[in-house]
């Protein structure tokens, strides 16, 4: 051992050693925090770049949540939307939880508990134990467990768009300060991504309305037809829209009524050619208003008449009206979307509502053209009759007057028998002339008189009596097809059946379909009632199949699905 003072002269020695090694410690961890600090800048640059690179929104909004769960270190990360009610998340994106975990957990949360916390009060929220909040009531079955939580939320212009959620910071440390605002920096970053992401879509929906409109506007004047031209509405709407169904429905003249005349999607011909009342159904709420109506789920809304059913499987819906002006709206355009898919907002309402606008322009453009067509038409026709009157029979007329003069002078019994056989030739051509002058200027006769609105007359008057309104479908060139004699029988019979519906079976319901495919025309009468008696009495039964006979047809009658009676009366049409 040394003295005192050897011992005390080596300790004054090391202590500047052990100072250096304190500040050499201390200056390397303030390196590594630098350094630390460096990467962890870097890499929120990295990710601010990489989500503002993203256009598509659904893409965006995952690279969001993927550059979230990597700058703080999360095993799981989630960015929930806030639907338009501003308390429930519309949409949920999740990264660190497979597929098939999902499934297993069931639904995505609508916004309740810590979740829902952060939706009302839109301020960053970090725990150290989830289950210790009093928002928390646990998690649902199969769910991972989950202690550490950070969540802040995303703005867009002002307003909240969503939440990022992250848990567990892996190896079991809490979130601090610096993962807040790191988070923060990101969503702010992610509400510019967003923002742009949403104008970037809004511009392509844009432009996809844009090009439907001028489709349909180069079909009509074109000279396409009106069947053609409507169902090309019905199929870009319902594309664009992500629609399961699209219709379109046109009024029917003098009876208060909208016909279904194109159906697209699902269950289609459940729709197509419904005659539709116009207090209970969501197309005659939308025409009779002259405004678009909205239904958050078809297939229960009290205000629509579900008989016949025609919307399973359904649930957000929207009908506008295809113009609003004079002379008012030309038809309705219905679309819907499956159960579970987001309702359609106001932004998506007033575009479809300014693509029926311009489609409505487009028919009135079209029938324009159409009418100063026809007006040339019957100018010229009268024009040609005319010059026939004025002209022909004229010429007729005094030659025949001449070849009776003649005929007076001519001695040979043959050739006088000639002229007059020649004038009398004169006088039935002037008579053909004549006839032809008058289908010239013919015109068509009182509107309201075809076949379908005859059929709708019928089954509103029936309705009344039967306690209930029949569903009605009608589907073909029923007014155009069927000639006055064939259409006079068959407003016969269905005023026969309806009658005796009315009187025998009991029914609650009845269904009337009436169809054509210019071959024959077919009437088809179901109701759910007691059915037809085998003893019972059969006079209108008889009256019916008489009627099909005379035509060349038949009646077939036999019991319904329903339970009730079931009657189909078909005939075939004339051949020109």
């Amino acid at each position: 051992m040394g003295s005192p003072d050897e011992e005390s002269r080596d300790a004054r020695l090391r202590l500047p050693q052990l100072r250096l090694d304190e500040l050499l410690e201390q200056l390397q961890a303030r390196l590594d925090a630098a350094r630390s600090t460096r990467d962890r800048v870097h890499s929120l640059l990295e990710a601010v770049l990489s989500v503002g690179r993203e256009l598509d929104l659904e893409q965006a909004l995952h690279s969001i949540v993927e550059a979230a769960a990597v700058l703080v270190d999360a095993e799981y990360a989630a960015l929930g939307v806030i639907g338009p009610d501003g308390r429930r998340l519309s949409a949920f994106h999740t990264v660190g939880v497979s597929d098939e975990e999902i499934d297993r957990i069931g639904p995505f949360p609508e916004g309740h508990g810590i979740l829902g916390e952060l939706i009302r009060h839109p301020e960053p929220l970090r725990l150290a134990k989830i289950s210790q909040h009093p928002a928390s009531y646990g998690f649902p079955v199969h769910h991972p467990p989950m202690n550490t939580f950070l969540g802040v939320p995303i703005r867009v212009r002002d307003q909240v768009f969503g939440n990022l959620y992250l848990t567990e910071k892996r190896g079991g440390a809490d979130f601090d300060e610096e993962d807040e605002s790191v988070l923060s920096t990101l969503a702010v970053a992610a509400g510019v991504a967003i923002d742009n992401a949403r104008l970037y879509e809004d511009s392509r929906l844009r432009e996809r309305w844009l090009q439907a409109n001028a489709e349909i506007t180069h079909s009509l004047m074109s000279g396409s037809a009106r069947t053609e031209v409507l169902g090309l509405i019905a199929e870009r709407a319902g594309e664009i829209t992500g629609s399961a169904l699209a219709a379109v429905a046109l009024p029917m003249e003098d009876t208060g009524s909208l016909a279904v005349e194109i159906a697209v999607g699902l269950d289609a011909e459940a729709h197509r050619g419904l005659v539709l009342p116009m207090d209970r159904s969501l197309m005659g709420l939308a025409f009779s208003g002259a405004t678009p109506v909205t239904s958050a789920d078809v297939a229960h809304d009290e205000r629509i008449s579900l008989e016949p059913p025609r919307f399973g499987g359904l649930g957000p819906a929207v009908a506008v009206p295809i113009g609003t002006g004079d002379p008012g709206a030309r038809g309705v355009v219905l679309l819907a979307r499956r159960a579970g898919r987001p309702a359609f907002s106001a932004t998506e309402t007033e575009t479809l509502q300014a693509f029926a606008a311009q489609a409505a322009v487009a028919m009135e453009l079209a029938e324009r053209r159409q009418d100063a067509a026809e007006i040339a038409v019957l100018k010229d026709r009268d024009r040609i009759a005319r010059d026939l009157h004025d002209l022909a029979i004229q010429r007729l007329f005094a030659t025949g007057m001449t070849l009776q003069s003649a005929g007076r002078f001519i001695e040979h019994e043959e050739a006088a028998d000639r002229v007059v056989r020649a004038v009398d030739d004169l006088d039935e051509t002037i008579k053909i002339i004549r006839t032809t002058i008058f289908g010239l200027r013919a015109r068509e006769g009182a509107a309201g008189t075809g076949l379908r609105a005859r059929v709708v007359r019928v089954v509103g008057e029936a309705a009344p009596v039967l306690g209930f309104a029949p569903s009605v479908r009608m589907e073909g060139l029923l007014d155009t097809d069927v000639p006055r004699e064939f259409a006079d029988h068959v407003v016969a019979v269905l005023s026969e059946a309806l009658t005796n519906i009315a009187r025998h079976a009991g029914a609650y319901r009845a269904d009337v379909v009436l169809q054509t495919d210019g071959r024959e025309v077919r009437l088809k009468i179901s109701d759910d009632g007691v059915g037809i008696p085998p003893d019972g009495r059969r006079s209108g039964l008889r009256n019916m199949a008489e009627r099909a006979e005379q035509l060349g047809g038949a009646l077939e009658f036999g019991s319904a699905s329903s339970g009730g009676a079931a009657l189909d009366w078909h005939v075939p049409l004339p051949r020109d």
